[in-house]
């Protein structure tokens, strides 16, 4: 999505892709708060009509949404979901990757509410393979401070199936003009060492189930595929 936005005349990204400037502590532990940072991150002098970041952890990190509604009300949303049990397992992958994780998936996610004490009174940024994909809760604290008008939440398997329509209809979301020169690509891929077992998918299957219905009823949603 990053990718494909930066190519639009009428957008301005931000030079880095996930500033974390909404879930940056020790920003928000000063008063004022100094949005110098964020600010910097954009060029204020082009003919863009609209300007943005992508910061994933936004949607998950408590103080966030409120973080955002405080220095922009007006601000609109854009959200991708994933199958919870495909995104706790890229997860946990990527932090294998990077030699973050050191344990095995089914423990992490097993243990995982005792390993992110560590983190406490936050979220565990690394090890909160389950928590991150109980969407419910994160909806529901979107729509606590913005309305639905300024919202877009997207399926990501229905995004990888037409990524030029979804594109299209991101653009009309942001009020800017078709760009007919966005040609699809795939711009990022991940190498897995392993493919989740039955066992794992299984035991996540039954952990996400009542959080996908919540998803289902909160976003009008059909989601049988992530409940197999």
């Amino acid at each position: 999505m990053d990718h494909y936005l930066r190519q639009h005349p009428e957008i301005g990204v931000a030079r880095q892709k996930e500033v974390h400037f909404f879930d940056n502590e020790e920003i928000f532990a000063q008063s004022p708060v100094d949005y110098g940072m964020l600010e910097s991150q954009f060029d204020w002098q082009s003919k863009a009509k609209c300007y943005g970041e992508a910061s994933p952890i936004y949607l998950y990190w408590e103080p966030s949404m409120r973080r955002i509604w405080e220095y922009n009300p007006n601000m609109k949303l854009i959200a991708i979901l994933r199958n919870p049990v495909e995104r706790a397992f890229s997860h946990w992958n990527m932090e294998t990757e990077r030699k973050q994780e050191t344990a095995d998936f089914l423990y992490c996610t097993i243990n995982e509410s005792e390993r992110s004490k560590e983190a406490l009174p936050f979220q565990h940024r690394i090890y909160s393979y389950i928590d991150r994909g109980m969407y419910a809760q994160q909806v529901r604290r979107v729509f606590r401070y913005f309305p639905k008008q300024q919202v877009l939440f997207i399926k990501y398997e229905d995004y990888l199936q037409n990524q030029v329509t979804w594109i299209e209809k991101v653009f009309e979301f942001l009020g800017v003009g078709a760009n007919h020169s966005i040609v699809e690509q795939k711009t990022f891929t991940s190498t897995y060492h392993r493919k989740i077992s039955p066992e794992e998918r299984e035991y996540l299957n039954m952990l996400f189930k009542n959080n996908i219905n919540e998803v289902e009823q909160l976003l009008g949603w059909d989601c049988a595929d992530w409940k197999n």
